[in-house]
C-alpha cells in the first residue's frame, strides 16, 4: 500500500509551465522583466476582467507593502486588519513603523466582522487615531463580507485593501474577489491554487498606481542615463522564469478551482452524519469560493474529541492537516497591538482543522483520507 505523504496544498503543474520557461531561456529573459512578466500580468487582468491592472511581484507580502506605502500610509498611524489570518497581512503594517488594529472575525465566513470593524474605526477616530486603511481579507478563499465591509469603509473615507492571497477565482455576487478595494493581493506561494514557485500581484483600477508600484518595485530608479534615486525603493519585481510558471498555471486555473471545490463536497459528503461537525461553505448563494482549503469546524458541545486529537491521528497516517491561523491578536509579537472582537477568532481557532485540499490528490489519496477519518470517528464514537 503507498503511505506517500499527503499535503495540505501541494504544487499542481498543468503541463505548458516548461514551455514558458524554455521561451525565456531560449531568448535569454532572465532577469525580472520581459515576455513572461507581461504576459502574466496580461492573462490575470483579462481572468480578474473589471478594468483592473496589475503588477506581478516577487510575493504577495510585497504586493500588501506596496499597497501601504501607495495608501499613504506612515510611521506612527494605524492600519485595520483582520485579526483571524496569516502573519503576512500584518508584517507589511510594522514594516512600514505603523501599527496594526486587529478586528475580530464573523461567524458566517470567519472573515471579518463588520459590527466589530465600525466600533473600532468609531473608537480609534474617537481617540484622534483615524487608521490609513484597512486589510481585509478573504480567508481560505472565502469571499469576506464585501458589501458591508466596503460600506463601512467608504462611510468613513478609508481605503480598502484586500488580501487575496487565497481568493483567486473566488467570487462575490459575481464579481472577482481582488477586484474590490483600492488595491488587492494576490499570492502564488507554492501551496496556493496556482503557483510561480514564490510570487504575488498587486491589483488597481488606476493605471498611474499600477506603475508607481513597479517603479517603487524596481527600486525607484529615476529617469536619467545614470542611477538617482529621489525615493526609497525595493527590488520586489518578479522574474521573467517564474512569471513563465505562472501563465502556464494560468492555462489551468479554473480546473484547479473546479478540483478543490470537489474536495470540499467530498468532505461534506465525509462529516454529512455527524451533527457536531460542520465544513464552512459559503452562507449564501453570492458567495463563490475556490476553497483553497476545506475548514473542518467542531461543535464540542456534541463531539468527544478535539480538532488537535483528529490532526494526530492523520498525521499518524503520514496525512498533513493544519490548525486555522492563530489569530494575529494573540501572538506574541502583537502583544501589545489593539483588538476589537469578541473571541470568536479565537474560538475558530481551538475548534477549526484545515482538511488536504489539493487539485492533484488522487483517488487512493482520497480512499486513504476517508479510512483514516473513519478509523479515528470509530473509536471515538
Amino acid at each position: 500500500m503507498n503511505n506517500s505523504k499527503i499535503y495540505l496544498s501541494s504544487p499542481h503543474m498543468g503541463g505548458n509551465e516548461q514551455k514558458y520557461i524554455n521561451e525565456a531561456f531560449d531568448q535569454n529573459w532572465i532577469a525580472p522583466l520581459g515576455p513572461n512578466v507581461n504576459g502574466f500580468e496580461k492573462d490575470l487582468e483579462e481572468y480578474l476582467s473589471n478594468d483592473v491592472k496589475v503588477a506581478a511581484l516577487s510575493s504577495g507580502t510585497a504586493a500588501l507593502h506596496l499597497a501601504l506605502i501607495l495608501c499613504g500610509v506612515e510611521r506612527g498611524d494605524e492600519v485595520l486588519c483582520q485579526s483571524l489570518t496569516f502573519a503576512a497581512s500584518a508584517n507589511p503594517i510594522v514594516y512600514l513603523g505603523a501599527t496594526p488594529v486587529f478586528v475580530d472575525s464573523e461567524t458566517d465566513t470567519y472573515n471579518m466582522s463588520p459590527q466589530f470593524l465600525e466600533a473600532a474605526i468609531k473608537d480609534r477616530i474617537q481617540k484622534g487615531r483615524k487608521p490609513g486603511a484597512i486589510i481585509a481579507v478573504h480567508l481560505y478563499g472565502m469571499p469576506y463580507k464585501v458589501r458591508e465591509i466596503h460600506a463601512i469603509a467608504n462611510k468613513y473615507e478609508i481605503p480598502v485593501i484586500e488580501d487575496s492571497a487565497e481568493a483567486l477565482g473566488s467570487t462575490y455576487e459575481g464579481q472577482k474577489c481582488g477586484t474590490f478595494g483600492k488595491f488587492a493581493i494576490l499570492s502564488f506561494n507554492g501551496n496556493k491554487i496556482i503557483t510561480t514557485s514564490g510570487g504575488g500581484a498587486l491589483v488597481t483600477k488606476d493605471p498611474q498606481l499600477k506603475e508607481k508600484a513597479i517603479f517603487l518595485a524596481t527600486q525607484a530608479r529615476d529617469a536619467a542615463p545614470h542611477y538617482q534615486h529621489s525615493s526609497i525603493g525595493y527590488n520586489y519585481r518578479l522574474s521573467n522564469i517564474a512569471a513563465g510558471i505562472g501563465r502556464g498555471q494560468m492555462e489551468v486555473l479554473d480546473a484547479h478551482i473546479a478540483k478543490r471545490r470537489e474536495m470540499n463536497q467530498f468532505y461534506n459528503e465525509l462529516f454529512s452524519a455527524f451533527d457536531g461537525i460542520k465544513i464552512l461553505n459559503a452562507p449564501e448563494n453570492s458567495y463563490f469560493c475556490n476553497h483553497w482549503l476545506t475548514v473542518m469546524k467542531l461543535d464540542n458541545s456534541k463531539i468527544p474529541f478535539s480538532t488537535e486529537q483528529l490532526r494526530v491521528h492523520l498525521e499518524n497516517y503520514n496525512i498533513e492537516s493544519r490548525p486555522l491561523w492563530k489569530p494575529m491578536h494573540l501572538q506574541p509579537v502583537f502583544k501589545d497591538a489593539p483588538y476589537y472582537g469578541e473571541r470568536i477568532g479565537e474560538e475558530a481557532f481551538l475548534t477549526g482543522l484545515c482538511l488536504p485540499s489539493g487539485s492533484n490528490l488522487t483517488g487512493e489519496e482520497k480512499q486513504r483520507i476517508q479510512d483514516a477519518v473513519k478509523d479515528f470517528l470509530r473509536e471515538k464514537f
